[in-house]
């Protein structure tokens, strides 16, 4: 972990993590007094002084362990998608559109427009973190094969991951729909006995004995206390806990209503619009070509 103090209550800046610290921390920013200091509809504080917070605020939990200039170069989307309501001629002859073939066309617009209606626009403003959810460390911490998304870099690093069959160590790597990443089960901290995983610790394990008792051959789930409001596993990700794998099924997307990337703010809030606001004025406007061969390992679909 590059900053110890990342859980600091004073700055109260939720992680993605699963430590009881950075649920409290959480907790502190949806209900207590510092969820009203990122309320901006009636603030003494500047334009310039919102963005600047809400940028930190989305930066601290969206991958706080990029470079500033990395994220804003290889990161940020050049834009975002439209998703304002268009009139779309629906028309009253079914027979002349079941001759055109428009039938189920109209029946997708009617559909998108009833959603539009009771569920509002989609939020697509949390899209501009689209590709910090396609990193391989990342994706590992979604689908809840580590505890943080710090330890999720450590197992990469340090080789327990295997990306389509083969061992990967770069930590940078942003996935392709139909890539499988498969953990090594004794890295996996909450399928270890208690008090058997002691790497952090530096001791050894401790010895196994034999039991008559039928339970024991089974794999053991352990979870730590507090880790139940981080469970969940986000729609574009397949996992399969009993083989320790996931496949990354599709990018993430947003539908009326409803976004598919996890964000402790609300996906349309302010939060998140002022942070775009911020990055679509200070992000860089250009890449050269040295700048080109050094973007980390954006992987496409057909594994190229």
């Amino acid at each position: 972990m590059r900053d110890a103090n990342v859980f600091a209550f004073r700055k109260a800046m939720p992680r993605m993590s699963w430590s009881p610290r950075n649920l409290y921390n959480l907790w502190r920013r949806s209900c207590a007094a510092e969820a009203e200091a990122i309320n901006f509809t009636r603030s003494p504080k500047t334009l310039f002084q919102q963005r600047w917070i809400s940028k930190a605020l989305v930066r601290a939990y969206h991958g706080d362990f990029i470079n500033e200039k990395i994220f804003k170069r290889w990161y940020l989307p050049d834009t975002l998608p439209d998703v304002r309501p268009r009139q779309h001629a629906l028309s009253s002859n079914g027979d002349l559109d079941a001759f055109a073939g428009r039938t189920e066309q109209l029946e997708r617009a009617k559909k998108k427009a009833y959603d539009e209606q009771k569920k509002g626009l989609a939020p697509v403003g949390s899209l501009m973190l689209a590709e910090v959810e396609r990193r391989i460390d990342v994706f590992i911490f979604r689908c809840c094969f580590a505890h943080s998304v710090y330890e999720a870099r450590r197992l990469v690093i340090h080789g327990s991951i295997l990306l389509n069959g083969k061992k990967h160590t770069n930590a940078n790597t942003r996935l392709a729909p139909g890539d499988m990443i498969s953990v090594d089960p004794a890295a996996i901290r909450f399928l270890q006995e208690p008090g058997s995983f002691k790497a952090e610790s530096g001791g050894e394990p401790e010895p196994k004995t034999e039991s008559s008792d039928p339970k024991s051959s089974l794999t053991p789930f352990n979870l730590p206390p507090y880790a139940s409001p981080f469970i969940f596993i986000p729609a574009y990700a397949e996992v399969s806990f009993p083989t320790c794998s996931a496949i990354y099924v599709r990018h993430p997307t947003a539908r009326p209503g409803y976004s598919e990337i996890p964000t402790p703010y609300d996906a349309d809030g302010e939060v998140i619009r002022l942070a775009w606001e911020w990055y679509s004025k200070m992000r860089p406007r250009t890449r050269s070509k040295s700048q080109m061969a050094r973007e980390p390992e954006n992987r496409r679909v057909g594994g190229h």
